[in-house]
């Protein structure tokens, strides 16, 4: 005896809006109101983050904008550009939590979430450009080296570009880690490489003032390094997330919630996959196998159940019950078996 647990969506009745949102949010629609309002909730700080992150990093580029335009220092240009860059980033990832919301459909079954790990692939791809591009500038300065005027003031703008951006750096990655969103930590990360090259700014600010003209360029190449260091932490994350990688700790709570089910003699295979900052589960539990349909179904529900309340971001968990074996038995699943061969 087996069970499928997939709640499907109310047939009677006019929808309520509160349903409607549910629907809006994730096809399994008997979801408690908690987490349906850590749906929304998640969303909402996701896209709040976001509007921040453009507004702060919007005001740092045109203040930067502003010395550039007064002192032609062309490194300074180069981190003005970066932080724009940066505060466009927004634009990706506000598209993938839009779309992320959007109703689940006999095309895309599991929703649009994904749309969140593209838009962390753009992101990383934004990070190489903006590591090529502090190479290059850098690279242009040692073979041409020109001295850098109004040094005071794009020393101030050198520290605004990294104060602006080191705020937004650790909003992003604490918010993104708080909703799961994968894409959100590269985004922060991206901020982060973004004051990097402030700071190298600013350093090569100091070192002309000394009077060494290829400090700049040779700080630049520096910071060009550290980029790619962070550069490879954020690919490794949206790659990781984009291969269905989970916290195996998450792994080790889920099979501790569901063997604390009564009625669950042992929990068989277990899979967990972020769709976006949400999880989904699908799991196999093993219970008496004198157990009626409707004990076994009860018994699955109260599995899903544990789940919800043992990993915090689960929105969705499929479980499928087995009969414990008992001595003799031939095995139900060798039926499946040649199809499951690779």
């Amino acid at each position: 005896m087996s069970d499928h647990h997939e709640h499907g969506p109310h047939e009677h009745g006019t929808p309520s809006l509160r349903h409607r949102l549910a629907h809006l949010l994730t096809p399994h629609s008997h979801e408690t109101a908690d987490k349906l309002d850590a749906a929304l909730e998640s969303s909402a700080q996701g896209m709040r983050a976001l509007w921040v992150s453009l507004a702060v990093l919007g005001a740092t580029a045109l203040a930067q904008a502003a010395v550039v335009a007064v002192s032609g220092s062309v490194a300074l240009l180069g981190d003005t550009v970066h932080n724009a860059a940066d505060a466009l980033t927004a634009v990706p990832l506000g598209i993938a939590f839009v779309l992320g919301r959007r109703a689940a459909n006999r095309r895309f079954t599991y929703g649009y979430g994904r749309a969140e790990d593209l838009a962390g692939l753009v992101i990383v791809l934004t990070i190489a450009a903006s590591a090529a591009f502090a190479a290059w500038a850098a690279v242009g300065r040692l073979l041409d080296p020109r001295p850098v005027t109004d040094l005071p003031a794009v020393a101030a703008a050198a520290l605004v570009g990294f104060a602006g951006n080191e705020w937004v750096a650790r909003y992003r990655i604490r918010v993104g880690r708080r909703i799961g969103s994968a894409a959100l930590v590269a985004d922060g990360l991206h901020a982060r490489t973004d004051g990097f090259t402030s700071l190298a700014v600013l350093l090569g600010a100091a070192g002309s003032a000394l009077g060494l003209h290829l400090a700049d360029p040779v700080v630049g190449l520096a910071i060009t390094a550290a980029i790619v260091l962070v550069l490879r932490d954020a690919a490794r994350e949206v790659l990781r997330r984009m291969l269905d990688a989970v916290d195996p700790a998450l792994v080790d709570r889920a099979e501790r919630a569901a063997l604390a089910v009564p009625g669950v003699r042992s929990v068989g295979e277990l899979r967990l996959r972020w769709i976006g900052h949400r999880l989904r589960a699908e799991l196999a539990v093993v219970v008496d196998g004198e157990a009626t349909l409707r004990q076994a179904h009860a018994i699955a529900i109260a599995a899903e159940h544990a789940l919800l309340h043992a990993l915090p971001r689960l929105t969705a968990a499929l479980v499928h019950a087995d009969p414990a074996p008992v001595p003799g038995e031939r095995d139900p699943h060798l039926a499946l078996a040649h199809h499951l061969t690779p």
